[in-house]
């Protein structure tokens, strides 16, 4: 085994990085000095709600496009095949679903944090348990996305490890506290034209030295990378089509359904139209990004063939590989480098901004804001700020503790997905199922985040204490940080070799990561069903308009009316065909002045109507759709009936 090799920047590299920062940082300044100054909390934490589809759809695209998803991907095609490209069979679902379920019900609701919907729909400890989970699991990667990549190319190329650390998360923090989210997502708009600039280099300039892509596909086929459709329904097979089409819905659900990094921005939009758009524009992109991390891997492999870095001693895990690899492509064309690193960093960046956003975002409208309803406009929008630079500095000590965490790096990635399936359950018993109460939402949300850790950690530890697995096609296996939906980086691989089947309790450890999601998130809502029912379901009349999405009643159209009626079925968002007599979309009352008549206190939780006019017509702008709505009283929530 040879020693890990490193290749230095050039200055021209080193200036190319230091482009980005500054660029970056300069957005941000733009909107700290222009608009409205970030001088409201509807400005620093919404963009005044006033962003087009473009950049909403691009900045959902680079949030969770992660330096670990750029490294990751190409990463698991050099070494297992292209099998990980069915991922991309999940995203037709995967971002259809958010656009026509969660953004309807969330955007007309008129929420500035997701977890306000849980208020709303049951009441608030179990916003404030949402909440409190959505910071844990944020807190424990922020650091880690950040370190992480900054340590990939420091033992490849020697670039100074702290150094990056400290510049990038200073220039994340600044730009984020001081430009909200306007900032965030412009910046995200430019790192991503860097992301994709920096892949398409490696791609054109790498294919082209191993003969064209012509010659990279033949290298690939010969060398048994392109897999074929994998239809075995074994969950306890890594990746199959099952595995990644079906299970990676539940991933894309638990990202783009109900995280509030994502949420935020669908929110931020003019209009429901706009970001339901934004869901459309972002599904191309994100078959592009994903063809690009393959095309990465199988020109990796061109290259290098069975004799990879990693198992000639150059590197010492997967992702700095893939540094190598760029390094090694770019060695006599200096600046290009540097590119790649802007474009790895500018992944980092994204993510982290989001972060620091969303994570402010919740702690003043969560948890702040309930109990200092008096607090002045200007008050809130600098505690917004400070709440925005607070978590820059906790993620730099996030960085710091995962500097010294060594092999607990790869826990520290699975917590974040971890908490996601149950999250992602919690949303779906709220909003599919009129009946679940709050206690069977609190014990769901347990359960699931107890089944969780549970066949995380015992996975995790599982494996630390197993021998290494042979490989398939003759690869070194190393576990491997695919992209931030995994949940627990499987590195349990078919081998060449027969190997005796798990059972029991060691079966369900050996589940792959891409089902946990699904099998954690349906644990919420199954046992949540359950305790609501033993405990007595909630009845419509409890229901808060515009929380449940009317797809129930649909789906039990064979029982009888007196049936659905006790499951609650019966709601605001679902009439009986016998009382419809007009469009099902109905505007609700308002008075003289055009303001609704239906008010609603989160802190008493008491209804009042405050006039008696008559129904009016009225559209929702750019939507097209006629709907009731209702003002909540509390942080300006406008209630609609889908």
């Amino acid at each position: 085994m040879g020693e890990v090799v490193q290749m230095h920047f050039t200055t021209v590299d080193y200036v190319i990085f230091t482009v980005l920062l500054v660029a970056s940082a300069g957005i941000g300044l733009f909107y700290a000095f222009s608009g409205g100054r970030q001088r409201t909390t509807q400005e620093f934490l919404m963009a005044d709600r006033s962003m087009s589809c473009l950049p909403v759809s691009l900045s959902l695209l680079a949030t969770f496009q992660s330096a670990v998803a750029i490294l990751g991907a190409p990463s698991e095609v050099y070494t297992f095949g292209t099998q990980y490209w069915f991922l991309g069979c999940s995203y037709f679902l995967g971002l259809l679903i958010p656009a026509h379920v969660f953004i309807p019900v969330f955007y007309r609701l008129r929420l500035s944090s997701t977890y306000e919907y849980l208020e709303l729909r049951f009441n608030k400890m179990v916003r404030i348990c949402g909440t409190v989970t959505f910071i844990f699991q944020m807190v424990i990667y922020m650091g880690v996305v950040l370190y992480a990549p900054a340590l990939a190319l420091n033992a490849v190329t020697g670039f100074d490890l702290w150094g990056a650390v400290l510049a990038m998360g200073l220039v994340c923090t600044l730009y984020t506290a001081l430009g909200g989210l306007k900032a965030v997502i412009w910046t995200d708009v430019f790192q991503t034209v860097v992301m994709f600039a920096g892949q398409l280099a490696v791609i054109v300039v790498g294919s082209s030295q191993a003969g064209g892509i012509g010659e990279v596909w033949r290298k690939a086929v010969n060398g048994s990378r392109i897999a074929g459709l994998d239809l075995n329904p074994d969950p306890l097979e890594r990746h199959t089509f099952w595995t990644l089409g079906v299970g990676g819905i539940f991933l894309m659900l638990a990202l783009y359904g109900v995280n509030q990094a994502q949420v935020q921005r669908y929110l931020s939009s003019r209009t429901e139209r706009e970001a339901v758009m934004s869901c459309y524009v972002v599904f191309p992109c994100q078959q592009i990004v994903l063809c690009l991390g393959c095309l990465m891997g199988l020109v990796m492999f061109a290259r290098y063939g069975e004799d990879s870095p990693l198992k000639k001693g150059y590197v010492k895990t997967n992702d700095q590989m893939v540094l190598y690899f760029v390094m090694d492509v770019f060695r006599d064309l200096p600046g290009l480098p540097g590119l790649f690193v802007a474009c790895l960093f500018s992944g980092a960046l994204s993510t982290i901004s989001s972060a620091f956003n969303s994570l402010a975002t919740v702690t003043m409208e969560d948890l702040i804001k309930p109990h200092f309803p008096s607090m002045t406009e200007a008050k809130a929008t600098l505690l917004s700020k400070g709440l925005a630079l607070a978590y820059g500095l906790v993620c730099l000590a996030m960085a710091y503790i995962a500097s010294i965490m060594g092999s607990v790096l790869q826990a520290a990635f699975s917590i974040f997905g971890m908490v996601g399936g149950p999250l992602l359950g919690l949303f779906c018993l709220g909003m599919f199922f009129p009946w679940a109460n709050s206690i069977g939402a609190m014990v769901g949300l347990v359960a699931g985040l107890a089944m969780a850790f549970w066949i995380g950690i015992g996975s995790f530890v599982m494996r630390i204490s197993a021998p290494t697995p042979v490989p398939l096609l003759n690869t070194s296996a190393l576990p491997l940080f695919d992209n931030i939906t995994s949940t627990v980086m499987t590195a349990v691989v078919s081998t060449t070799t027969a190997k005796r089947r798990p059972t029991g309790v060691e079966a369900l450890y050996s589940l792959s990561y891409m089902w946990y999601s699904a099998h954690n998130s349906t644990t919420v809502v199954v046992v949540g069903l359950i305790v609501s029912l033993l405990t007595g379901p909630m009845k419509e009349k409890e229901l808060t308009p515009g929380t449940v999405y009317p797809v129930l009643g649909t789906l039990l159209f064979f029982l009888p009316e007196r049936y659905k009626e006790k499951l609650c079925c019966v709601t605001p968002l679902a009439h009986k065909p016998s009382e419809i007599n007009m469009q099902p979309y109905q505007m609700a009352k308002k008075d003289s002045n055009g303001a609704p008549c239906c008010k609603f206190n989160m802190a008493t939780e008491n209804r009042e109507t405050v006039c008696d006019t008559a129904l009016t017509d009225n559209q929702e702008s750019g939507t097209g759709i006629t709907l009731p709505s209702c003002q909540l009283t509390a942080h300006t929530v406008q209630e609609t009936a889908l």
